[in-house]
């Protein structure tokens, strides 16, 4: 008895038609039980709750709404149960707007939502979401919904909830849930375990990366699961797209959530065809005794302007103006002055583009008026008293509000996580019998050394893939090898301090390496180097998306047998 579960979408604002995609391919033999859609990030819960704040009534994400003017027909036509964290801060509002739509199209369709996450806000948040599990959008499915709008639920919880309605499965089955964990990990970023963002693109056929198809599971009552796509949509799934779709935003190897613990480092892939990878093997723990809280709140206002410097004497152009703007500031400095000298300029270039530097300021005050006009006026004042060959890519303007996020944990038992079924029902969610409390997994036994040799100078991105991301302020790479013979240099070659050496930025951050053998992979967690979160966009990358491809870039001393 397989559960065909697909995901349409990874994020606020991913790919509009790929609900119809979804529903409406596969063919027959290919048709999904339950199609997913995770709309929900640290982002986007800032986002939704500025909505908020104008309009007490909105805090979802519209855009599912739209997707289902078309999408609830097509599900109700072909038999399929739809799943979504699109609720946000107010699943009873976009369930309420599910019913009417359904009215309006005269369709027949059962609505319930999941509700409990949002928790009292304190210190001045916005928000404060707990991190539900799938058993409330079980009970949902169980009372006959075939539509279940979610808050803030674990990404997984999207995937765990249908496999815990449809095969059975009791709250302590933890190495089946921790299957559907894994597999709904793998699912929740929609084209990412397709070949979206993958390192090793340009192995194949560019054009097979165009337009990925998003990714469907086959669960089994066991557990496993097999990730596949729709016969005749572009990317691919192989052991590296599922590889490095399990190290984003992940750490260690205990994967810790409300329905279970999963154990990443009892993760087994094998490549059972073309575009088909079987997870088994996987094995589950106790969840913990608390639940992670998001809370998202404002954190201040920030503006930003970018100098162009053009041709000769880079360094003294960026010095003579950033003298002039500290001068301006002398009456009233912002609280946070951030400056940054991007080299993208040629010497002796053959456009004026590519002779250009671009010299960054960004500013940031608790007080609107000390990152407007007060850097508007010092930058537009500028404009003939400078250095020659004034301007900047855009006029500062008024400055923006931006966010911050941060997490913490509650006890499980402070959550009440509620099922609202179609007939409107309340249905309380019991809290787990069991817990046990996280601690590390001990350091597992490395493969022996390769063997020493002549090595060059090369990138490592020659022989080894990543995939990077956010958490928080906290940033990870994932590195992965894909033979053993890669593997057993990478385990050896690539330190904490290596990384150190080959990542600068990452100087003064807390760095810990965790060793994954069954996937081949390295996790390294960066604490912290992401400020605030992203939200603040406290650096050039907020989100950490291309932290591993930085890494990949760097040259390092690679044996020659393996390049």
């Amino acid at each position: 008895m397989v559960l065909r579960i697909g995901n349409a979408s990874g994020f606020y604002g991913d790919r509009f038609d790929a609900v119809r995609e979804m529903l409406t391919g596969g063919g027959p033999e290919g048709a999904l039980d339950v199609l997913t859609g995770d709309y929900l990030a640290e982002l986007t819960m800032l986002i939704l709750g500025r909505d908020q704040l104008k309009d007490p009534a909105s805090g979802y994400a519209k855009t599912f709404l739209r997707q289902m003017e078309e999408g609830l027909g097509l599900a109700h036509d072909r038999g399929v149960r739809i799943v979504t964290n699109a609720g946000g801060l107010n699943p009873a509002g976009l369930a309420d707007a599910l019913r009417v739509l359904a009215a309006k199209l005269g369709l027949p369709t059962r609505v319930a939502h999941v509700e409990g996450d949002r928790l009292p806000a304190v210190d001045g948040a916005l928000a404060a979401n707990a991190y539900l599990g799938g058993a409330g959008i079980a009970a949902c499915l169980a009372a006959g919904a075939d539509v279940v709008v979610t808050g803030r639920v674990t990404d997984a919880a999207l995937v765990t909830g249908p496999a815990q309605w449809h095969f059975g499965w009791g709250p302590e089955e933890y190495d089946r849930l921790a299957g559907a964990v894994v597999a709904g990990h793998v699912l929740e970023c929609g084209t990412q375990a397709t070949g979206g963002n993958y390192a090793f693109f340009r192995e194949h056929d560019p054009a097979l990366f165009r337009r990925p198809g998003f990714p469907i599971a086959e669960l089994h009552e066991d557990g496993s699961a097999v990730i596949t796509k729709h016969p005749g949509t572009g990317g691919l799934v192989d052991i590296g797209t599922v590889t490095a779709q399990l190290l984003y935003e992940t750490a260690g190897a205990r994967y810790p959530g409300p329905d279970v613990t999963a154990r990443l480092d009892t993760v087994r892939l094998t490549q059972e065809g073309p575009d088909r990878v079987r997870i088994d093997g996987v094995r589950g723990e106790a969840p913990p005794p608390t639940v992670k809280v998001g809370l998202s709140r404002l954190g201040g206002f920030r503006n930003e302007v970018v100098f162009v410097l053009t041709g000769l004497d880079i360094e003294e152009k960026a010095a003579l103006v950033r003298g002039q703007i500290e001068d301006a500031f002398a009456g009233g400095r912002p609280r946070e002055v951030r400056w940054e000298l991007v080299r993208t300029d040629r010497p002796d270039a053959d456009t004026e583009e590519t002779a250009s530097a671009l010299l960054r300021l960004v500013v940031r005050d608790s007080a609107p008026e000390a990152v407007g006009r007060a850097l508007t006026g010092a930058a537009i004042e500028l404009a003939l008293a400078s250095y020659p060959g004034f301007h900047v890519t855009a006029p500062p303007g008024k400055g923006a509000p931006y966010g911050v996020f941060e997490s913490a944990y509650v006890p499980v038992g402070d959550v009440p996580h509620t099922a609202v079924l179609p007939d409107g029902a309340r249905v309380p969610v019991p809290v787990p019998q069991r817990t046990r409390e996280l601690e590390p997994v001990p350091e597992p036994a490395l493969p022996e050394p390769f063997p020493p040799g002549p090595a060059r100078r090369a990138p490592l991105g020659r022989i080894a893939g990543a995939r990077s991301g956010d958490k928080g302020g906290d940033a990870n790479v994932g590195v992965w090898a894909r033979t053993e013979e890669e593997w057993r240099w990478l385990a050896h070659a690539l330190t904490v301090e290596r990384v150190r050496e080959l990542l600068p930025e990452t100087a003064g951050t807390d760095i810990t390496r965790h060793v994954l053998p069954r996937l081949r992979a390295l996790n390294f967690t960066f604490a912290g180097i992401l400020g605030e979160g992203v939200a603040s966009q406290a650096r050039f990358d907020p989100q950490a998306k291309a932290l591993g491809e930085w890494l990949r870039s760097r040259a390092t001393d690679i044996p020659e047998g393996l390049l």
